[in-house]
């Protein structure tokens, strides 16, 4: 069988850094929190750890506001902590992904100091700097998506610098030809320590037009988010970002078995773009993988679901590697969108569709968003724009991980107060509770992770999808050249079902049901699918 690199057969597991574990009762967790829950996370059977970011920043948007990229923010450990992480999920036969932030520094950082210290200082260009317009206002009607201008006035030097986030993160000029090898070369510091990779924040915004051209309005604007109102063909998808991507994969490419997932959210016909040109030995010359956000931002019904799948397929160049998300620090946990039912079936279905799937911390137990009360928000866009907060606020999603039924749920010590508050069911909805529990949501997550890592057509096998003969039924089916096939059949309804799969055999083996108790060898031609039921059968 063909051979497939780790980021391709393997699972990705996201963890938000302050709130995994806290080793030193600040209230926050750290890298040596991380490095004590490493038997945990080598319990999943997931093959990579993606941490959001861990460089020194004054945090206005928690680590995505860089003020050096070649070190570690006090706040989580130092670089020796770092190494010493690094060094033990290596030993354990995983791999650590970094977050890099190319797009933007923080304000303090000293590129950034430098540039802002006066109109000719050799950094000036690096950054995106404009005289007012004639009015003495914003040189264009660009927006930020965390509320307002994308704009603020430099009283010193006179002069506007362009942010698309908070005013704190100033954006970098890809035009000014020092920049992408000063960029490269952060790469390469990260790289010569043996980090495995990088997902790369924004990477589809990190080119603006050159003529700093107003945009046009929205006509489908939804009258909410002001990010909506207009249509953004001038800071977003620019031609000319691929040329800074190959520039980066370049540098991946020096090492051996390094991997490069870009955030995007675009359509179909765009992401694919993200990929690059198809080289003579198969591989691609942009990411390895370009994140794939359908199952954060579908209406979650089977058909839908089903026809995002198929047109995703569709859509991939040949030879170019699939990839499923469901959930991230900047969208509503799974369990919240969906209910915990059906995040039992979106579990599934992550785990036995074709590519990578990256799981967020707490998925796998069932977290829910945390209500968090007016005096804890802390997430830019919602302290900015506090009448949608509850829309565009990212703080429900990226509270404390729950580990037991201690005080704070075993994140941090008693006395001290979590960065985040704790939901109310947490000492009903942890880690060590689901673990005793045989047919928690824990215990589903471990079985699907075991059994792809154990099966070839689960882990890179072909896909294609079945008609069941029920809207709410989505199936399909997982082959390899001589391995095991699957079968994988979802009710994505609230009703049960009698469904005729005999097309594709007349029995199979149920080896997972989302409420682990269905197993054995059962007849396909008068199917009983219970509401709110995932199978996983073995032909």
């Amino acid at each position: 069988m063909k051979q497939y690199s780790w980021w391709q057969k393997g699972i990705i597991y996201q963890i938000y850094p302050r709130s995994y574990q806290d080793s030193n009762g600040d209230g926050i967790g750290d890298l040596a929190g991380i490095r004590q829950r490493l038997d945990y996370i080598q319990s999943l059977n997931v093959d990579a750890i993606w941490l959001s970011p861990i460089y020194p920043s004054p945090m206005h948007d928690f680590g995505y506001d860089v003020a050096d990229y070649c070190e570690v923010n006090p706040i989580f450990g130092d670089m020796a902590d770092l190494d010493a992480l690094l060094e033990d999920i290596h030993a354990r036969g995983l791999k650590l992904v970094l977050d890099l932030v190319p797009n933007h520094t923080s304000d303090e950082h000293r590129w950034f100091v430098e540039s802002r210290s006066s109109r000719d200082n050799p950094k000036r260009d690096w950054y995106i700097w404009r005289d007012p317009a004639p009015d003495g206002g914003p040189p264009n009607n660009w927006v930020s998506f965390f509320g307002g201008p994308a704009w603020t006035y430099d009283e010193r030097t006179g002069q506007y610098y362009l942010h698309q986030f908070v005013k704190q993160q100033p954006e970098l000029n890809y035009r000014h030809p020092d920049v992408l090898p000063a960029m490269l070369d952060n790469m390469r510091f990260w790289l010569d320590k043996g980090i495995d990779g990088f997902r790369v924040d924004v990477i589809w915004l990190m080119l603006k037009d050159e003529q700093l051209r107003d945009e046009p309005l929205n006509p489908d604007w939804d009258g909410i988010n002001p990010i909506g109102k207009l249509q953004h063909i001038y800071t977003q998808n620019l031609p000319g970002v691929h040329d800074i991507i190959r520039a980066m994969r370049a540098v991946l490419d020096e090492y051996d078995d390094r991997m490069m997932v870009g955030e995007i959210y675009l359509p179909n016909e765009d992401l694919v773009k993200y990929y690059g040109t198809r080289r003579e030995d198969g591989s691609f010359d942009e990411c390895h993988l370009p994140f794939n956000f359908q199952l954060l931002l579908l209406d979650w019904d089977a058909r839908t679901v089903r026809d995002a799948v198929d047109a995703y397929e569709a859509a991939l160049p040949q030879g170019a590697w699939p990839n499923w998300v469901l959930g991230n620090h900047d969208r509503h946990r799974v369990a919240s969108r969906l209910g915990q039912a059906q995040a039992r079936v979106a579990n599934i279905l992550l785990m036995t569709l074709r590519g990578t799937p990256t799981n967020y911390y707490g998925e796998e137990i069932g977290m829910e968003n945390v209500p968090i009360p007016p005096e804890f928000i802390q997430d830019p866009p919602a302290v900015n724009q506090p009448e949608i907060a509850h829309i565009v606020g990212r703080d429900p999603e990226r509270t404390p991980m729950q580990w037991d039924a201690s005080p704070h749920a075993g994140f941090t010590e008693e006395a001290v107060i979590p960065w985040l508050p704790l939901p109310a069911d947490y000492q009903t909805r942890n880690v060590r509770q689901q673990e005793e529990d045989p047919t928690s949501m824990l215990n589903l997550y471990r079985s699907l992770t075991k059994l792809r890592r154990s099966e070839p057509a689960l882990a890179v096998g072909d896909y294609a999808s079945v008609d069941a003969g029920a809207a709410d039924v989505f199936a399909y089916q997982r082959t390899a050249p001589g391995a095991n096939a699957f079968l994988i059949v979802l009710n994505f309804g609230e009703q049960s079902h009698t469904i005729n799969l005999s097309e594709i055999a007349t029995q199979a083996e149920v080896v997972i049901a989302t409420g682990l108790k269905r197993s054995g060898t059962v007849s396909l031609n008068a199917l009983e699918l219970e509401a709110n039921e995932g199978l996983v059968f073995r032909l």
